[in-house]
């Protein structure tokens, strides 16, 4: 990547998008099955849990903010518990506006996920099918269009983009000067003509051209018959999981862009992540090629490193600017950052552990603990002492290694998935926040003295004590240093 991609990410802030569609509230209940009912063929599960998050247009939308522009979410909710839910998880969000219409005739898409041991058990679905009221639409997409500098049409086929909703705000952005990217869902894709780029991935493209295959010829004749089956539309851009993206513009050669992601986790929202950054590029001047490439190293980080499905410019940047040298940098967040990611992890049924430590001077102590935590759980996240907390620990002479350093060293490990630092002489107060799964010390503890223990006990967690190494202390080998 050369260093103009590569420094436009730092152009995202300040960009406004105006993403406009179907908003849905996810909601996910976790629990355990350990046994068949009585009553029918069919497993009981005993919940536990449950989280919400943003879902549809409005995980597009937070998908932008993410990235640092502001997000304005538009669209219908109604007068129900899952679109106030949807409203109080706007208004948290930070960098995310409202222009969401209430309509009481209506209800608020709701998917609700079962969980149970990793795996998702049944999806149930509320929701309304029926075409929106237009107006009502339309009424808020042109309040907020003067303050938007693009369009994102988010379509998830619930009836609020209608082909007359998609006809006129298509012409009122054209007419403003807005560019508009698609996310389709129909198979008629002539409805999104006008539009500046659509966005449908392999199966998507299959569906409405009829075109087939998974090598590059075949993704270029389905760019062509979308573009054929929408004469004033600009480009098509189709996804195609791991073989990449093939970027089809009027009058320009095909642009094939491998996949960048070098382990895939979750697939989940990468679609909605390549609509916000391919929006936010354009936003900030780029061409479409240029949006593209950025757009397929945004696809490759939320499928393949942190288990959540945003990204944010301070990762895109490193990723862009050949930081694969410091592989590990992506993985230490702050601990707001921390949370979300972990938040990320939970709505995907993943195991949280949780370990901590000064770290000093890695040794074959501090690598056999680690691996025994990683083992204990799906995703672990070490708590790091500062170095004003290991020298209130230790004395004046530690640590020796600073912080950034000791941090970057733990990050690379691949046993560790989130490194974050805490200032305070105990992990309490970052412990009660992530309300892990498991939380692992050393066998020198027993469970009741740990840190935290309490806690996680009560939440219904465990506390996995690990074998120690014999003979290895970061303070002796300091010793020998200096001796």
């Amino acid at each position: 990547m050369d260093d103009t991609l590569a420094r436009l990410p730092d152009a995202f802030s300040g960009k406004t998008v105006l993403v406009l569609g179907d908003v849905m509230l996810d909601r996910f209940v976790y629990g355990a099955v350990d046994r068949i009912s009585p009553e029918a063929p069919v497993a009981v599960i005993a919940i536990e849990r449950e989280t919400t998050m943003l879902g549809g247009a409005g995980n597009v939308a937070r998908n932008v903010a993410a990235l640092g522009g502001r997000a304005v979410l538009a669209g219908l909710i109604g007068d129900d518990d899952a679109g106030r839910a949807v409203a109080a998880l706007v208004e948290r969000e930070p960098g995310l506006e409202s222009a969401l219409a209430v309509d009481p005739d209506r209800r608020t898409t709701e998917k609700t996920r079962y969980v149970a041991a990793s795996h998702q058990m049944l999806r149930a679905d509320r929701e309304d099918r029926h075409p929106a009221d237009q107006a009502l639409v339309l009424a808020v997409f042109e309040a907020v269009l003067p303050s938007a500098d693009v369009v994102v049409l988010s379509d998830y086929a619930k009836g609020v983009l209608t082909p007359q909703v998609l006809a006129a705000a298509i012409a009122a952005a054209r007419a403003a000067g807005k560019p508009v990217i698609v996310d389709p869902k129909s198979r008629d894709l002539a409805r999104y003509d006008g539009a500046t780029v659509i966005k449908p991935n392999r199966r998507e493209a299959a569906e409405a051209t009829g075109v087939a295959g998974a090598d590059d010829e075949a993704a270029e004749a389905a760019g062509e018959a979308i573009l054929a089956a929408a004469p004033n539309l600009s480009a098509a851009l189709v996804t195609r999981g791991a073989a990449g993206m093939t970027l089809s513009q009027r009058g320009a050669a095909h642009v094939h862009l491998p996949a960048s992601a070098l382990e895939v986790f979750d697939v989940s929202g990468a679609g909605d992540t390549v609509a916000a950054t391919l929006a936010l590029s354009l936003a900030a001047g780029a061409d479409l090629p240029a949006a593209a490439r950025l757009a397929n190293a945004a696809a490759g980080l939320v499928v393949a490193k942190l288990g959540t499905d945003v990204v944010t410019a301070a990762e895109l940047k490193a990723v862009l600017a050949g930081a694969h040298g410091d592989p590990g940098q992506e993985k230490i967040a702050n601990r707001a950052r921390m949370l979300e990611i972990v938040a990320g992890w939970r709505a995907r049924g993943l195991s949280v552990g949780f370990t901590n430590g000064c770290f000093d001077l890695l040794h074959p102590g501090h690598v056999s603990l680690l691996a025994q935590a990683k083992a204990a759980c799906d995703r672990l996240v070490l708590g790091l002492n500062t170095d004003a907390s290991v020298q209130r620990l230790k004395g004046p002479t530690r640590p020796v290694q600073k912080e950034d350093a000791r941090a970057a060293v733990l990050a690379s490990l691949s046993a560790v998935d989130l490194v974050t630092l805490f200032d305070e002489e105990t992990p309490l107060d970052l412990i009660t926040a992530i309300k892990p799964d498991v939380l692992v010390k050393g066998a020198d503890y027993t469970v009741e003295t740990v840190v935290g223990s309490d806690v996680v006990l009560a939440n219904g967690g465990r506390v996995v004590l690990a074998d120690l190494k014999a003979g290895q202390s970061t303070t002796a080998l300091i010793a020998r240093a200096n001796s």
